[in-house]
Parts: C-alpha cells; sequence; structure tokens
C-alpha cells in the first residue's frame, strides 16, 4: 500500500502546480504596462500622423517628391527630438517627486520593500529613448510610402492609405498589449489620424489659395 500512496501524493503534486498556472496568468498586473506602452503607442502614432499630416500639407501646394520627403524628414529629426526631451522631463519629474515619497516612507519600509521599489522606479533615459523610437518608426511609414511616387495624386493616396494601415497596426499592437478591446483602439486612432490629414490639407490648401505660395 505505501507504494499507492507516493504516486497519489505525487500526481496530487503535479495536478496542484499544473492547477496554479492558469491563475498566475490571470494574476499578472497589466497596469504596470500601461507606462511604456503608453510612450511607443503614443510615439509611434504621433510620429505617423505627424509625418503625414506635414507631407499632406506640402502636398496640397507643391508637386514635387522631394519637397515633400525633405520637408518629411525635417519633421521626423524635429518630432523624434521633441518626443525624447519631453518624455525624458516628464518621467524625470515622476522620478523626482517618488523617490521623494520614497524618502517620506523610508523609516518605515524594510530594506526588501525599499529594494523593490526603486526596481519599479521610471528610468527617464529609457522612456525618452523608447519615445524617439518609436516616432522615428511611425514616421518612416508615409517617408516610405511616397519616396518612389512620381505622380503627385497618386502619391497623396498611397500617404493616406499607408498611413491608415500604420495607425491599425499600431492600434492594434497596444490594445493586445494592454488587453483593451482592438476594434475600439484601432477606430480611435484610425479616425483621429483621417481628421489630422484632411484638417492640414484643407488649411494649407486655402492658405494657398488666398495668395499665400510656399
Amino acid at each position: 500500500m505505501a507504494a499507492p500512496n507516493q504516486l497519489q501524493i505525487e500526481i496530487s503534486k503535479e495536478n496542484a502546480i499544473s492547477s496554479n498556472l492558469p491563475n498566475r496568468e490571470e494574476e499578472i498586473d497589466y497596469s504596470g504596462r500601461a507606462q511604456w506602452i503608453r510612450a511607443a503607442v503614443l510615439g509611434a502614432n504621433d510620429g505617423l500622423v505627424s509625418i503625414a499630416s506635414l507631407m499632406m500639407g506640402v502636398g496640397a501646394l507643391q508637386h514635387d517628391v522631394r519637397a515633400m520627403i525633405l520637408t518629411g524628414f525635417a519633421g521626423l529629426f524635429a518630432g523624434a527630438c521633441s518626443m525624447a526631451i519631453g518624455e525624458f522631463v516628464s518621467v524625470y519629474s515622476q522620478l523626482d517627486i517618488e523617490m521623494a515619497q520614497m524618502k517620506r516612507e523610508n523609516g518605515i519600509m524594510a530594506g526588501n520593500g525599499e529594494s523593490e521599489e526603486k526596481e519599479k522606479l521610471p528610468n527617464p533615459l529609457q522612456a525618452a529613448m523608447a519615445s524617439a523610437l518609436a516616432f522615428s518608426l511611425g514616421a518612416i511609414v508615409p517617408l516610405l510610402a511616397a519616396a518612389f511616387i512620381t505622380n503627385h495624386k497618386i502619391r497623396l493616396g498611397v500617404v493616406v492609405v499607408a498611413t491608415t494601415v500604420g495607425l491599425v497596426a499600431f492600434g492594434g499592437v497596444g490594445a493586445v498589449l494592454g488587453r483593451t478591446k482592438v476594434v475600439k483602439s484601432c477606430g480611435r486612432v484610425v479616425v483621429g489620424g483621417w481628421m489630422a490629414m484632411a484638417i492640414t490639407f484643407g488649411l494649407t490648401k486655402l492658405l494657398g489659395s488666398s495668395g499665400l505660395e510656399m
């Protein structure tokens, strides 16, 4: 009887381990991903929409592909630097606040607790680099789409299509990583991107028709 009892014990242990696996996955705190998901998705969407809108604005008055591409790259460089600096300053301010809070609680927290808190502190440099990289990745989509098309109207259409596909992709990735509704997330960013491109194109066209030429 000893052998069956031992076997039953081993089986019970395996069942207990396997039954805990789904619970561990369910206990994952997806809100912990919010900071870097926000920075990456915001950076990519901002780069995509900003550069696409900028190129559409230039395309409203200029048919030269070279003017659109050069303007787009100038926007890419300026936007990536702006995103990096803005994210660095923002996250550094958050770090200062959390460090001050840790010092106030230093007398209460145990050594292990303090170590765990430090590991969770935001990293300004990492956030800045991620934001700049994400912006650049988003910005390169309309640039690559327009670079090799000589026909002006087709080029503008391709920029809109490529931007729409990029917005759907970035919105979907952000929704999957954050465990939110994919359709709702994608719809939001696509409609926002279309509005930005349409407004930029329309207002630039209006300025051009009023006598202000580039």
